[in-house]
């Protein structure tokens, strides 16, 4: 069965495209991305701007194209913190809906947290015990924790790297009192995290996700991508200061030239940095082991998990429906 996801986030639109069946490992054949950073094109009354409406409908519309071009049997279309909360949300998704055909479903941060804890306890297996995940996007930062496939915490925090950078950062690269005065504010935000995790007992394995985490642990000598994913990359607290204290001097363009940093993501790596360090401190974690899977596998095994065609991602706060070749419009 060939599958699409299509993941609206913060900063870009992503279409995967993958080759699947039910107790098997997905096998990526496409992926395609467009660059929106959505969230920077929030007005100061909180609506996504008519342009950049404008830009989703596009981009929906160009990933629709491809996963109709490759075959896709199905594509799961999700957006996440970047249109959730938009105050003109509900006619964002009526838009594109109309203009596309396609049916946006919102996840909330708490799904987010649990569809990423599915795909890394599949990834590293029930053999990894007690699993705590950590996920840093564009908006959010995302914490799971359990034994199971269902973790027994799942909690959503607004420390993504774009929004750190936005909300604490006006220089390029940030002040040194900027640096210092957002990393003691983020120690403040986790407090309330560290304590629920903390009742929960030590883990057994300590998990990251995303670009963000995967990008920091290639500046800090993890193998690159080229590599495949099963080679074992990790991300250690003394390191990750040590990275801090050089990039923390480098504007974004001086960034974007360093290896395993996009373009697209460079102005908010110093942010996405300090967020995952004083996550790690919060948490008292000296390394994390990092994950190929994140969100978009996550959604996809639930898909996979369920043969009607559509998913309670739980709870009943999140629903996915799939658009099935032509019958888009």
């Amino acid at each position: 069965m060939r599958l699409g996801v299509l993941d609206v986030g913060s900063n870009t639109v992503h279409l995967l495209v993958v080759d699947a069946h039910r107790g098997a490992h997905p096998t990526p054949m496409h992926s395609e991305k467009a660059v929106l950073r959505l969230a920077e094109q929030i007005t100061r009354n909180g609506d996504l701007s008519r342009a950049g409406a404008d830009s989703l409908v596009r981009a929906v519309e160009s990933a629709k194209a491809a996963a109709l071009r490759l075959g896709c049997e199905d594509v799961m279309a999700f957006a996440t913190s970047a249109v959730r909360e938009a105050k003109n949300a509900p006619k964002v998704l009526a838009k594109v809906q109309e203009e596309t055909g396609v049916e946006l479903k919102v996840l909330s941060g708490v799904d987010e947290s649990r569809l990423t804890f599915l795909a890394v306890r599949r990834w590293f297996g029930w053999s990894a015990g007690k699993l705590l995940v950590l996920d840093i996007g564009g908006g959010s930062l995302e914490v799971a924790m359990g034994r199971d496939e269902e973790p027994e915490l799942a909690e959503s925090l607004p420390l993504g790297a774009g929004r750190t950078t936005r909300t604490r950062f006006r220089n390029d690269p940030p002040s040194r009192s900027e640096l210092i005065a957002t990393s003691a504010w983020l120690e403040e935000q986790l407090g309330t995290l560290a304590k629920k995790v903390a009742k929960l007992g030590e883990p057994d394995r300590v998990v990251a996700t995303s670009k963000t985490f995967r990008s920091l642990a290639r500046l800090t000598g993890a193998a690159p991508s080229a590599s495949g994913p099963h080679v074992r990359r990790t991300l250690t607290d003394t390191a990750l200061r040590q990275l801090i204290a050089f990039i923390s001097r480098m504007t974004a363009h001086d960034l974007a030239q360093l290896e395993g940093v996009s373009a697209s993501r460079a102005h908010q790596l110093v942010a996405g940095a300090l967020v995952a360090q004083a996550t790690m401190r919060a948490l008292s974690l000296e390394e994390l082991e990092i994950c190929p899977w994140a969100l978009r596998e996550g959604v996809i095994l639930r898909r996979l998990d369920h043969s009607n065609g559509a998913d309670e991602t739980g709870g009943g706060s999140a629903r996915l429906d799939f658009v099935e070749g032509e019958r888009a419009r």
